[in-house]
C-alpha cells in the first residue's frame, strides 16, 4: 500500500535530519503498535546513512552482536566484539563525530530486559559526547507506559535529554476517505464508518483490510472476524505486554466499558472489581481509556464517564473478547452474526465519535465535546465551541436523519445557550449523510 498522510511529521523529521549535520539530535517517537512509526521513519530519513535496529527481548551481548553487524553493513565500520551496550554506544558516538548518520533504536523500552542500567549509561555517554557528535538518534517505543516512565519521570536518567518528541496519531477521517476511495471508488458512508469503527485509523489495520480486498462494510466485518484473522489475538498480545500480571482485572474493566458501562459504579457492578486505581492507570499510564466530563463541568465535577479511546480496542472487547468462547471453538460465523445484529446500534455510537473527530480536524473550534446533565439525561452528541469568534454548534447525531428532532435538541440545549448569550449559535442535525 502506498504511503498516506503524515506530511507535517515528514517535514519536521527531515528538518531534524538536516540539523543533525551540525548538532546531535535525540528524537523520541511514540505511538501505539501498528500506527506506522517505522514506515514514517524510513520515509523521512533518506538524506544520510541510515541504521535501523529493533531492540528485541534478548541478552545484552546478543543485541550488541546484531547491532555491530548492522553498522558494518550500513556504515562500513568494523567495530569488533561487544558484550556491553554502553561501550558500544560510546563507540557509536565517536563514529558520529566524523560521520553524520541516523541511528534508530526501535522498541527502545526493551533494553530494560537486557540490562536496566543501559538508560543511565546512555545518559552519561550522550551528555559527555553530544556537543561534538553529528548523530541523528531516533528512539521509538510502542509500550506507552514504559516509554513515558523512561522519558517523563524526573527520577529517570534520560529525562529531559530529547531534542524533539512526536506522538504518532491514527489517520484523520479525510485520510481514511482517501484510502478507501483508492481501493473502492464507489464506497458508501456505511463502508467508511465501518472502516473507522474497526481500525480507528490505525495504519496497519487499514492496510490489512485493504490488501485483503475488504473494502465494504460486510467484507470488512467478515475479514476481521474470519478464521485465522490477523485481528483475533491482536489486542490480547498488545495489552498483556502493558498490563503484566494484572491483565485479568484490566481486561474485565475494558470489557465492561465496551459493553456500555461508563461510570465507576456501573463498572464495579458489572465486574465486581473496585475500578478506581485501574481506571486511573488506564487513563494516565496506558492511555487506553479517556475520562469524560460534560461541557460546562469543572475539573472537580463528579459527572464523570469513561470510554475506551481506541476504536479497535473498543471493537475487540465488545465482540471478540465478549464472545471468546465462540472464538475458541473457531465458530467465527457466530461472532460475525452478533456484529451484524448489533451493527446499527453500535455503529450509531461510533458515528458520534466520527463526527466529533471530524469537527476537531477542521481546526475551527477550540472545544469539541458532548454534554449530559447531572441526572445523566438531556444528552447532546456534539458541542463545538470557537471562543475567539463567539460561535457555537450544538448537534444531534443519528444514523437516520429522520430520527433527528431539533425542537427537542433546542430544549436540551437551554443551559448551554444561556451561558453563551449573544453568541452565533447553530442547532443542527448530523447523520450518515454528513460524513
Amino acid at each position: 500500500m502506498k504511503f498516506y498522510d503524515r506530511t507535517e511529521e515528514l517535514e519536521a523529521l527531515k528538518k531534524i535530519e538536516k540539523t543533525s549535520a551540525k548538532y546531535a539530535q535525540m528524537t523520541i517517537i511514540t505511538g501505539r503498535r501498528r500506527i506506522g512509526k517505522t514506515t514514517l521513519i524510513r520515509k523521512a530519513f533518506t538524506g544520510i546513512p541510515f541504521v535501523y535496529f529493533f531492540v528485541g527481548k534478548k541478552s545484552e551481548s546478543l543485541l550488541c552482536k546484531e547491532l555491530v553487524e548492522i553498522i558494518r553493513e550500513e556504515l562500513g565500520e568494523e567495530l569488533g566484539d561487544f558484550t556491553s551496550f554502553a561501550r558500544l554506544f560510546a563507540v557509536i558516538m565517536s563514529i558520529s563525530k566524523r560521520i553524520n548518520f541516523t541511528l534508530v533504536l526501535d522498541e527502545f523500552q526493551n533494553f530494560k530486559y537486557a540490562n536496566e542500567s543501559v538508560f543511565a549509561d546512555m545518559q552519561d555517554i550522550w551528555d559527555s559526547s553530544k556537543d561534538d557528535s553529528r548523530l541523528n538518534l531516533v528512539i521509538c517505543g510502542s509500550i506507552y507506559s514504559k516509554m513515558k516512565r523512561i522519558f517523563d519521570d524526573k527520577d529517570e536518567p534520560l529525562y529531559g535529554r530529547c531534542t524533539a518528541r512526536f506522538r504518532i496519531k491514527p489517520f484523520t477521517t479525510s485520510t481514511l476517505k482517501e484510502i478507501l476511495g483508492d481501493f473502492n471508488p464507489d464506497y458508501t458512508n456505511d463502508d467508511l464508518l465501518c472502516l473507522y469503527m474497526i481500525t480507528g485509523g490505525v495504519a496497519k489495520y487499514v492496510e490489512q483490510l485493504m490488501i485483503n480486498d475488504a473494502v465494504t462494510k460486510d467484507s470488512m466485518i467478515r475479514s476481521t472476524l474470519g478464521l485465522g484473522s490477523y485481528f483475533i489475538d491482536e489486542a490480547r498480545e498488545m495489552l498483556t505486554d502493558e498490563f503484566g500480571k494484572d491483565y485479568g482485572n484490566y481486561f474485565s474493566i475494558l470489557a465492561a466499558l465496551a459493553a456500555g458501562n461508563t461510570t465507576r459504579g456501573e463498572i464495579k457492578s458489572y465486574t465486581g472489581i473496585e475500578p478506581g486505581g485501574f481506571l486511573d492507570n488506564l487513563e494516565k499510564d496506558y492511555d487506553i481509556v479517556r475520562k469524560m466530563r460534560p461541557y460546562l463541568s469543572g475539573e472537580g465535577s463528579k459527572k464523570v464517564r469513561y470510554e475506551i479511546s481506541d476504536n479497535f480496542m473498543n471493537f475487540w472487547f465488545r465482540f471478540i473478547y465478549k464472545y471468546r468462547s465462540a472464538v475458541e471453538i473457531q465458530n467465527m460465523k457466530y461472532v460475525q452474526d452478533k456484529v451484524f445484529a448489533d451493527y446499527e446500534t453500535y455503529s450509531g455510537h461510533i458515528l458520534e465519535r466520527y463526527i466529533r473527530q471530524q469537527y476537531r480536524e477542521t481546526g475551527l473550534y477550540n472545544v469539541v465535546t458532548n454534554y449530559w446533565d447531572k441526572y445523566g439525561s438531556d444528552e447532546i452528541d456534539l458541542v463545538a465551541i470557537n471562543e475567539v469568534e463567539h460561535s457555537l454548534v450544538i448537534g444531534e447525531v443519528k444514523r437516520n436523519p429522520e430520527k433527528i428532532n431539533l425542537e427537542t435538541l433546542k430544549k436540551k440545549s437551554a443551559k448551554i445557550l444561556s451561558h453563551h448569550n449573544g453568541w452565533n449559535s447553530r442547532i443542527i442535525g448530523v447523520s450518515m449523510e454528513d460524513m
